[in-house]
């Protein structure tokens, strides 16, 4: 099949629904073999059997780097090579400062920054051998506004994102491996769906709230070559919440 992404092949985390399926979806119809990894194994098969290319539906908890290993692996075992890590698996609950539990800070710090530190650790001798690879990560709106509709600890997790985004691509520009990160805003998934998210969706300056599709585009954009002089950065695509 032909298309921008044509003989690459790619792994998504948090795969299965909402953005990583959308960017999924996307990547296969420009022609890549995708690995979908989701903590739910059902919904990482349905989206795997969605695509126009043989692709694989793995469950994978990130924050457990043993399973981290064995998935990356088992991609490179089916595939031969990686070309692309989307870092998407992501969680988030609202709550204030003063009521943020111990357990809560620590599963959205886990699961959206360890996941994120554990995944890209797992590919980068591959990637770095190879002297070619594309890591894009999911930071959020959340990293530069505080955590307005998505509270403390996910603002925290997602700035450490955008932190580790731009570490992690000046470590590995000699390598010739990019890393970019995307912060989406309000974007209309099961993940957005609360009070706190539709006050903030009024005030969008476009009128209305993000399709997963607008965050696979960037990440289809940051995957292929038409940015292969493009590292360290973090796109926003909030419909003009944020502007910098």
């Amino acid at each position: 099949m032909a298309g921008k992404m044509a003989g690459k092949t790619a792994l998504i985390t948090g795969g299965g629904r909402g953005i990583g399926r959308a960017i999924a979806l996307s990547f296969a119809r420009e022609g890549a073999r995708v690995a979908i990894a989701d903590l739910d194994p059902q919904t990482a098969q349905q989206t795997a059997a969605e695509l126009p290319l043989p692709g694989l539906g793995l469950r994978l908890d990130v924050t457990q780097k043993i399973q981290v290993q064995e998935t990356v692996a088992r991609v490179l075992t089916e595939f031969g090579h990686l070309d692309v890590l989307v870092n998407n698996a992501g969680y988030v609950t609202y709550s204030t400062f003063e009521e943020c539990s111990e357990e809560t800070w620590q599963l959205i710090m886990d699961i959206n920054l360890k996941g994120t530190f554990l995944c890209s650790q797992a590919v980068i001798a591959h990637m770095k051998e190879r002297r070619q690879g594309a890591i894009i990560n999911l930071s959020s709106l959340a990293a530069k506004n505080g955590g307005l509709a998505a509270g403390p600890p996910y603002a925290a997790a997602k700035a450490g994102v955008s932190s580790l985004t731009i570490g992690l691509a000046r470590y590995l520009a000699p390598h010739r491996v990019r890393v970019n990160a995307i912060a989406p805003g309000v974007i209309d998934t099961a993940m957005t769906r609360s009070p706190q998210h539709d006050k903030m969706a009024t005030t969008i300056p476009l009128g209305e709230k993000g399709q997963p599709e607008d965050v696979a585009h960037c990440a289809l954009f940051l995957a292929c070559e038409d940015s292969r002089h493009i590292t360290g950065e973090i796109i926003d695509v909030n419909g003009g919440l944020y502007m910098d």
